[in-house]
């Protein structure tokens, strides 16, 4: 089965995401930079949802690009994956509204955590349809993300007792993440290469 309409329908998907999170902010009060105080917070919480959403649309792009073939499995994975992200605009627009509120702050912390979870059953659905990709060797591990269920899992138990330090976790796991992983992106590349030279 070929990749193609996979990967169109997973774009489609995060780009309707990062709609409907846009959507949330509200027009400022006023017309000068004060005005932009009461919705700083919201603000915060949507560029920080935002860099999240591009991280996964960029790792997800490489990752399927290794890919071969799929199969009913990584489908069914993949949607598992849009799910959780889909959840992201609601936790955003909430935590945005209460950015001291315990609950708000822990389920942030849920969404994010399932989020990577269904992303590693995916890339595992890939990797074992496809066991020539060059994804096994590129991952190796996965030091990175297991770091980043750690820093979850600590994140979502820190909000019960300061949600500040919560939402510090989640932007520091987005830093780790920002640059395009180079185990996957480098290897990818050369893969397609060699394949390209080889059809």
């Amino acid at each position: 089965m070929g990749k193609g309409r996979l990967k169109a329908f997973s774009d489609g998907v995060l780009a309707v995401i990062i709609t409907i999170m846009v959507l949330e902010l509200k027009v400022p009060h006023g017309d000068d930079l004060a005005a932009l105080r009461p919705m700083l917070q919201g603000l915060l919480s949507y560029v920080l949802s935002f860099v999240y959403i591009g991280i996964y649309w960029n790792n997800h792009h490489h990752m399927l690009h290794a890919a071969r073939r799929i199969n009913g499995r990584i489908m069914w994975a993949n949607l598992h994956l849009l799910f959780w992200l889909s959840l992201v605009p609601v936790v955003t627009a909430w935590i945005g509204e209460h950015p001291s509120a315990v609950v708000p702050a822990a389920l942030y912390g849920v969404v994010l955590f399932m989020s990577a979870i269904a992303y590693l059953i995916l890339e595992r659905q890939i990797i074992a349809y496809n066991p020539d990709t060059v994804l096994r060797e590129a991952l190796g591990a996965d030091v990175k993300g297991l770091l980043s269920q750690c820093l979850y899992a600590a994140g979502i138990g820190l909000a019960f007792v300061r949600p500040w330090i919560a939402e510090l976790l989640y932007a520091a796991v987005a830093v780790i993440w920002v640059i395009p992983d180079p185990r996957i992106e480098g290897r990818v590349a050369a893969g397609s290469m060699g394949s390209e030279k080889t059809e």
